[in-house]
């Protein structure tokens, strides 16, 4: 069963849940609250659209099929910097400390009241409105963490999410040797990834960048450098 969110320029939530009377409550719940709505069903659906920078929050059940909550934690890690708040019938300490350690923003224990949840959201909401817009620059080029877009002059470079992540992790570590298994693992999320995997992301990478793409240097052996521009 697919729930698909209104065509709207209303804050998008993502809820991850696989009960179905829990999904028709916070789908009524949130939509009543004047929040857009989709669903992911399952682990692996939620790994997925998680991913999406669309999202402005997700809600997330921790007990999933497929994967837990803390692998669709995981997921999101490498790829979005999108709030997640954990809604979990999991009391225990030791599942809230997990949570917060893989980036959950809060943790709200079933059963749950709606208006609490919708008061958290929106707070969270506020909080990441109020926070401060983080751009990175290569030369001429504008690197947006919170857009996950890189432009030059104003105009969209194309990055994909896996070639965005590449260059953000580099940049983020200027003048370091970076693996290409540590690559692999943070940036496409995939630790199986084949060193050619990894150089064929990068080169299109540089290709994005034009000139400014020799600032990534290859580290023979070992993977890739970041150096500013003078």
């Amino acid at each position: 069963m697919a729930y698909d969110s209104d065509v709207t320029d209303k804050a998008k939530i993502l809820v991850v849940e696989d009960d179905l009377n829990a999904i028709q409550g916070l789908i009524s719940g949130l939509r009543r609250s004047d929040f857009a709505v989709d669903v992911a069903m399952d682990g692996t659906q939620a790994c997925e659209r998680a991913i999406d920078p669309s999202y402005a929050l997700v809600v997330l059940d921790l007990m999933l099929p497929n994967a837990s909550g803390f692998d669709v934690l995981n997921a999101m890690s490498a790829r979005v910097n999108t709030p997640v708040i954990v809604l979990s019938a999991r009391t225990e300490l030791e599942s809230r400390l997990k949570s917060f350690e893989l980036g959950a923003v809060d943790y709200v224990t079933k059963p749950f009241f709606m208006e609490e949840l919708v008061a958290r959201i929106r707070i969270r909401l506020a909080m990441e409105a109020e926070r401060p817009s983080r751009v990175l620059t290569v030369g001429g080029c504008r690197l947006d963490l919170d857009s996950r877009i890189v432009s030059r002059d104003g105009a969209d470079l194309g990055f994909t999410p896996i070639e965005f992540n590449i260059l953000a992790w580099l940049v983020e570590r200027p003048a370091k040797a970076v693996r290409r298994r540590q690559l692999a693992v943070q940036a496409l999320g995939m630790g199986s990834a084949s060193d050619r995997t990894v150089d064929s992301h990068v080169s299109r990478v540089r290709k994005k960048l034009g000139a400014e793409g020799n600032c990534i240097k290859t580290v023979w052996g070992i993977g890739y450098r970041y150096e500013a521009p003078s």
